[in-house]
């Protein structure tokens, strides 16, 4: 009986012992969390237990802790990103404006016939100009926030890359460039959405638009793979590798928002393809893998 009592009085013992430390480890686990939450540091939870379930809980609250770090620095990042885009945006908007306005009040002030015309047609320059801006902003916030993924279907990638570059033409001959076409007669079949690829290619056609000294190479291999060359003499390297980074713009790109590199990466992902650039001896390159 004494020895039943004793083993009982050791059981409780331990128990007690083993809530302690329990207790010990939810209170240190609890102060460290509200101290990382409160302070901006990478320290992880550490707990002086040594139960596998309670480092187990220390694992997973770390865990959380990155995520949210990650999270937070993101957010950080974005929120810098579009104060600075906001700020870009607003000037690539009001610059056209002030001009059309200030075109205006020349054109009450002047009976010349052609100079009028000359005035019209800056401002319809300009007012174009605004135009795209507003599209390039409407289509980017339509196509990201959307709550499906556009539907795929077999589409025959030839003919719309054909097709895509017969509706750049006037623009390309405007802009003094001749395009160098090789598109393979082998049929190339892909699993993807036809209105997604024919606004990428349109987004890369215009940038050749913006970028390119009257050169551009069109080639769509036996393989499937798609590429766009041109000489761009004002783009860096560096610059290269920032091209598709949303509202980034090159100094030379008049009344751009930075966004067509950006949408066509996007939709590509969505259809599990990609677009990589390059740059060679002042030569700019894409490359579209679907």
């Amino acid at each position: 009986m004494v020895l039943c009592l004793l083993c009982t009085a050791v059981v409780i013992i331990l128990l007690c012992a083993k809530i302690y430390l329990l207790k010990k480890s939810a209170r240190e686990i609890s102060e460290q969390f509200a101290d990382r939450l409160k302070n901006d540091t990478n320290n992880p939870v550490y707990v002086s237990s040594s139960d596998k379930d309670i480092q187990q809980l220390a694992e997973s609250i770390n865990t959380q802790l990155a995520e949210l770090r990650r999270q937070h620095l993101s957010y950080i990042n974005g929120n810098n990103e579009l104060k600075s885009s906001v700020t870009n945006i607003s000037h690539d908007l009001r610059t056209p404006l002030t001009a059309i306005r200030g075109y205006l009040d020349i054109s009450k002030k002047t009976d010349d016939p052609q100079k009028l015309h000359r005035y019209m047609d800056i401002i319809s320059e300009r007012t174009e100009a605004m135009q795209k801006l507003s599209e390039e902003l409407f289509c980017y916030s339509m196509i990201i926030s959307r709550d499906e993924a556009p539907e795929l279907e077999d589409i025959y990638i030839n003919q719309i890359l054909a097709e895509s570059i017969s509706s750049f033409y006037p623009v390309l001959s405007q802009n003094n460039i001749t395009p160098v076409i090789d598109i393979t007669d082998e049929k190339i079949i892909r699993r993807a959405n036809k209105e997604s690829m024919q606004r990428v290619f349109s987004n890369i056609l215009n940038n050749a638009v913006k970028y390119s000294k009257g050169d551009l190479e069109i080639r769509l291999s036996d393989a499937g793979v798609i590429t766009f060359s041109n000489i761009a003499d004002e783009i860096t390297a560096v610059q290269t590798e920032q091209l598709f980074e949303r509202f980034y713009t090159v100094e030379t790109a008049r009344g751009s928002t930075g966004l067509g590199l950006h949408i066509a990466r996007y939709l590509l992902r969505e259809m599990g393809g990609s677009i990589t650039a390059s740059y060679e001896n002042g030569r700019l390159t894409f490359t579209i893998m679907i």
